[in-house]
C-alpha cells in the first residue's frame, strides 16, 4: 500500500485569502454572482475530504485533486499522492493534468462564442471547412452542431482506433467516405472523437487564427487559466505535471505521455490543473458573464439526443434517471437532480467535470491514473451533496463521518 506523504489539504479559510489574493491579480473581468446560494457547509468539506482521501488510498492512486466551487469561492479543494509513483514531487493545486474528453466542454464553448459572434452558425455544413470529410449519402446534412453533439449518423468511436495507432487526421479522413451512416444526422447519438474534432479547421477559418490561440484569447487568459494549455510539448514544458499511469500486475507504473490523442485537439488535447478547473467552473455557474455568456452555457447544456448507455455506468446507474447529450457536455438527471457533467479517459489519466445550476456548486477531480475511481469519487460528492441539500430543504442537518 502506497504511503501518501506530504498530503495537501486546504481548509476554507486559507482557500478564500489564496484565492481572493489569485483573483485580484487576474486581468479578467469582475465577476458577477448570482442571488441563490449554494447549500454547502464546512461539515460537508470535511466529510467529502475524508473520503476523498480514503478512496484514493483503498485504490492505491499515485496521485489526484479535487476542488468545489461556488461562484464567488472555492469551497473545498484537496491535493493527495505524487506526480509520479514512488517519487518526491507531491501534487499542488497548480499540477497540471490531461483532461483527455473534458477538452470537448471547451470545444463547445468556443464554438458556441464564434456563434454568438455571426462568426459560424450551428447549421453550417462541416465539410464546408473539411471538404476532405466525406461519408455515403448526402455529407452536406452533418452540420457544426452535428459535431459537437455526436448526432452524425456515423458509427460511434470511428476511426478512434487508427489515432491510436499513430496515424494523423490528414491519412484518416478519407477512409470516412467508405462508411454509410447507422442514422440520418440529428437523430441518433454516436460518440465520436476523430469528427468532433472536425471543428477545429471551422474555428480557425472564420478567426485566421489557431485553434489553440482561440482557446488563449477567449477562454483562458480572460479566465486567468494560468496553468491551462494544449498539446504534449505544453504540457511536458510545465515544470508541474502529473505523469500517466497504468495498472500492470497489480500495481500502478508510469507510463508515457502518448501523443496519440493530442492530434484532435478539440476531443481531448487539453491540460489544466485543479485551480483552472475551478475557474472553469466558476465560468459555468455564471461568475464571468463577460467571457462565458448565460446564452452560451444554455446553448451547449440544453438536452438533445437520449444517451441511454449512460445509464448502465459503474457507480453513476445508481443514481441517474435519465441522461442526454448536448453539446460537449452530458445532461443527467439525479434524481429530480439536474446536472451538468462530462468525463475524460486517456491512456494514464481520468478528469471528471460537474455542476448543479440550481444549487450553484460544481466539482471536478483530477487523477494520473486510468482507474474508475474517479467516477466514484465524482458520484461519492453528489450523493453526499444531494443529500446535504435535502437534508437543508428540510432542516436536517448532514453530520461528518
Amino acid at each position: 500500500m502506497m504511503i501518501f506523504s506530504r498530503r495537501q489539504t486546504f481548509t476554507v479559510s486559507i482557500l478564500l485569502l489564496f484565492w481572493s489574493a489569485f483573483a485580484a491579480a487576474a486581468d479578467s473581468v469582475e465577476p458577477a454572482f448570482p442571488i441563490l446560494k449554494p447549500a454547502l457547509d464546512r461539515n460537508l468539506s470535511s466529510a467529502f475530504e475524508h473520503r476523498f482521501n480514503s478512496l484514493l488510498q483503498t485504490a492505491n492512486i499515485p496521485g489526484g485533486a479535487y476542488i468545489i466551487v461556488t461562484p464567488d469561492t472555492i469551497a473545498s479543494l484537496g491535493t493527495t499522492g505524487k506526480t509520479r509513483a514512488g517519487g518526491s514531487d507531491a501534487i499542488t493545486a497548480n499540477t497540471v493534468f490531461r483532461l483527455a474528453s473534458v477538452s470537448k466542454t471547451f470545444a463547445a464553448e468556443l464554438t458556441a462564442l464564434m456563434v454568438e459572434q455571426g462568426k459560424l452558425t450551428w447549421q453550417d455544413p462541416a465539410n464546408r471547412y473539411t471538404p476532405a470529410f466525406r461519408i455515403k449519402g448526402n455529407t452536406q446534412r452533418i452540420t457544426l452542431e452535428d459535431l459537437l453533439g455526436h448526432s452524425t449518423g456515423i458509427v460511434g468511436h470511428a476511426y478512434d482506433h487508427l489515432i491510436e495507432a499513430g496515424q494523423h487526421i490528414e491519412q484518416i479522413l478519407p477512409k470516412f467516405a467508405e462508411l454509410s451512416p447507422v442514422c440520418a444526422p440529428s437523430t441518433c447519438y454516436t460518440y465520436q472523437n476523430v469528427v468532433f474534432s472536425l471543428i477545429e479547421p471551422a474555428i480557425q477559418a472564420v478567426s485566421q487564427t489557431s485553434y489553440a490561440e482561440n482557446l488563449d484569447i477567449h477562454i483562458f487568459k480572460p479566465l486567468n487559466m494560468r496553468t491551462a494549455s494544449t498539446g504534449l510539448e505544453a504540457l511536458q514544458e510545465s515544470d508541474n505535471y502529473a505523469r500517466p499511469h497504468r495498472k500492470q500486475r497489480g500495481r500502478w507504473v508510469e507510463v508515457p505521455v502518448l501523443p496519440t490523442y493530442y492530434r484532435i485537439t478539440p476531443a481531448a488535447g487539453v491540460n489544466a490543473s485543479i485551480l483552472d478547473m475551478g475557474r472553469w467552473l466558476q465560468a459555468q455557474l455564471g461568475a464571468y458573464p463577460d467571457v462565458i455568456s448565460a446564452s452560451v452555457i444554455e446553448s451547449v447544456t440544453a438536452p438533445r439526443l437520449v444517451t441511454r448507455g449512460d445509464l448502465r455506468r459503474r457507480y453513476w446507474r445508481d443514481h441517474l434517471t435519465s441522461a442526454h447529450y448536448g453539446l460537449g457536455w452530458r445532461v443527467y438527471r439525479w434524481g429530480e437532480e439536474e446536472l451538468i457533467y462530462h468525463g475524460g479517459w486517456v491512456s494514464g489519466f481520468r478528469a471528471d467535470i460537474a455542476f448543479s445550476r440550481q444549487h450553484n456548486v460544481g466539482f471536478a477531480v483530477l487523477l494520473n491514473a486510468e482507474d474508475s475511481t474517479a467516477s466514484e469519487i465524482s458520484t461519492t460528492f453528489w450523493e453526499m451533496f444531494f443529500a446535504q441539500a435535502s437534508g437543508l430543504k428540510h432542516s436536517t442537518a448532514l453530520t461528518t463521518p
